[in-house]
């Protein structure tokens, strides 16, 4: 039987992989960018590191984890942190994309990296109001199983007994399946860019 628990040192490359295993609207990114690794280093891995005691796995009978969810308490705080001290680390690997030309589109990679580079306090309104925001993702052998629910349970006991008053998310429009959890889970939409879903729970 699959089992919550902490994230421990070692679950890294775990996580990376349930995170490009998910991250084209809930469906795998697999060849999608044209390097697989950016998807974790922009969307887990910096939380596991930053803020370890808010992260939670499912592992599973056979001793795999599954699933997960990290977070941020503060996320203004954690978006200065990522811009000053975790993103850095990645430049030579991954420089900042040139502006395309007038017309062009920039490729799903390029658009990744900016959104990285771009990442600071006040780059998105909705800490303001909720100040945590979190990161979920579950393999499908895991989906509708309820054990979304208790990550996410998890993650906010965790932020409440920190005295948080509130968390958000986003995720990609289409992805209506993940839409429709939010929403039964007691989210809120709440105004966003035209491109993600956002939501928001109080915690008070």
């Amino acid at each position: 039987m699959p089992h919550l628990r902490p994230f421990r040192p070692g679950d890294d490359a775990a996580l990376a992989e349930i995170c490009l295993r998910t991250a084209d609207a809930g469906a795998d990114a697999t060849g999608i960018l044209e390097d697989d690794d950016v998807w974790a280093a922009v969307f887990v891995l910096p939380y596991a590191v930053r803020h370890p005691d808010l992260a939670f796995v499912v592992e599973t009978d056979d001793g795999r984890a599954a699933g997960y969810v990290v977070g941020a308490d503060d996320t203004d705080a954690f978006e200065n942190w990522f811009a000053a001290e975790w993103w850095p680390r990645h430049a030579e690997r991954w420089p900042r994309p040139a502006t395309p030309p007038d017309g062009a589109t920039p490729s799903r990679q390029e658009g990744l990296l900016t959104y990285a580079y771009g990442r600071r306090a006040g780059a998105e309104p909705f800490a303001a109001t909720y100040p945590a925001h979190l990161h979920i993702d579950l393999l499908p052998e895991l989906q509708g199983q309820g054990w979304g629910r208790r990550l996410i349970d998890e993650l906010a006991g965790a932020l409440r007994a920190r005295g948080v008053a509130g968390l958000h998310l986003a995720t990609d429009t289409r992805n209506a399946g993940a839409i429709t959890f939010y929403e039964r889970l007691g989210f809120r939409r709440i105004p966003s860019h035209a491109d993600v879903v956002a939501f928001g729970m109080s915690l008070g």
